[in-house]
């Protein structure tokens, strides 16, 4: 099991909900619900943007293979948005705690943002973290955000992905699957391979393959400290203790082989991406590999693309670097989304 969570400040009836199994839905939305404003109270740059002017909606919408998915969307209140944003999160994660600022942060500068949580993960429903296809994860994303863009507030706005980690693998998945559906997409440290030192020995990798085809859910896979791996700013990789739902066991076994082979399959797969791309990667990554996403950049067949790789930046570019750095990677993602909607719109 993960070692439990520890936070300053709370007392035990918070504290039971922390040491609550959270493998089902229920015990992950108590424990969001008791814990939201503390976690925006915390001391991050991501949670400073004030929301007046903001329209902000929490929903669960049963999907068309019966489960109960959770999204938001954060909109400018008194202007039409320049595009859609439609968020794929990362591993393990939620749209609700670090991606909550960084929406913020996207429609007050005039975008609309929409988040979902995937099956298994954050407040959607299914068994934590726990992925039995990759392929069908990614269809239920395609369901989430084909209703979305055919709304008809929505319809004619431009419309991009924005994928973190394994969430940039979702949005390479999105797009081989609907080659002209999307105007453009965002990678953040995508995971188009997991670095070297993060997957288990060969021989070891083999037996956990084997091994899950009969204990598919079974938390198994050695793994390393995330947040250790992932944010530079010690402060920082402090705060993620408050993302309280999210899933910080070892890997389920199934979940890990899908992730391994999804990997395989995009860099096999890497000519055939023909969107408008902006991919951001920090050099000393060592979470997901930036030479893939260098390989990425070469490979992809886009004529609009470009690679931005910032010197000693981590993992976790928008959430675990020092101030400055993420305000550079902001406003490098806002200055292309300006470009590109610009030239949607006019186009």
């Amino acid at each position: 099991m993960a070692p439990p969570v520890r936070l300053p400040g709370v007392d035990k009836e918070l504290q039971k909900l922390l040491d609550a199994n959270m493998d089902k839905a229920p015990a992950r939305r108590r424990a969001r619900e008791a814990f939201k404003d503390i976690q925006l109270g915390i001391d991050h740059i991501l949670f400073k943007t004030p929301t007046d002017g903001l329209k902000m909606k929490e929903s669960y919408e049963v999907n068309s293979r019966g489960l109960e998915i959770f999204s938001k969307s954060w909109l400018p209140e008194t202007s039409r948005p320049k595009a859609l944003v439609c968020y794929c999160h990362g591993y393990g994660d939620t749209c609700t705690f670090f991606f909550e600022g960084i929406a913020r942060k996207l429609a007050s500068r005039g975008y609309g943002v929409f988040a979902m949580d995937y099956p298994g993960l954050g407040l959607s429903e299914g068994l934590h973290c726990y992925i039995p296809s990759f392929d069908g994860l990614v269809d239920d994303v395609i369901e989430h955000y084909s209703k979305v863009k055919e709304n008809p507030e929505y319809s004619t706005l431009p419309s991009f992905l924005f994928g973190q980690s394994l969430g940039g693998a979702v949005a390479l998945k999105i797009h081989l699957k609907q080659p002209n559906a999307w105007n453009g997409a965002i990678l953040v440290a995508p995971m188009c391979k997991i670095a070297d030192d993060m997957v288990p020995p060969w021989l070891l990798t083999q037996i956990l393959i084997g091994v899950s085809k009969f204990l598919p859910a079974m938390k198994l896979v050695p793994n390393k400290d995330l947040a250790e791996a992932s944010f530079r700013d010690l402060k920082k990789r402090e705060m993620t203790a408050y993302n309280v739902i999210a899933y910080k066991d070892k890997p389920r076994l199934r979940t890990a082989v899908e992730m391994l082979r999804t990997t395989q399959e995009i860099e096999r797969r890497l000519e055939e991406v023909s969107l408008p791309l902006l991919v951001l990667h920090g050099e000393a990554d060592i979470v997901t590999d930036p030479s893939v996403s260098k390989a990425l950049y070469e490979k992809a067949k886009s004529s609009d693309k470009k690679l931005k790789l910032y010197k000693d930046a981590y993992h976790s570019l928008l959430e675990g670097e020092p101030d400055e750095m993420i305000v550079q990677v902001f406003d490098d993602i806002v200055s292309w989304l300006d470009e590109h909607s610009t030239i949607t719109t006019d186009s």
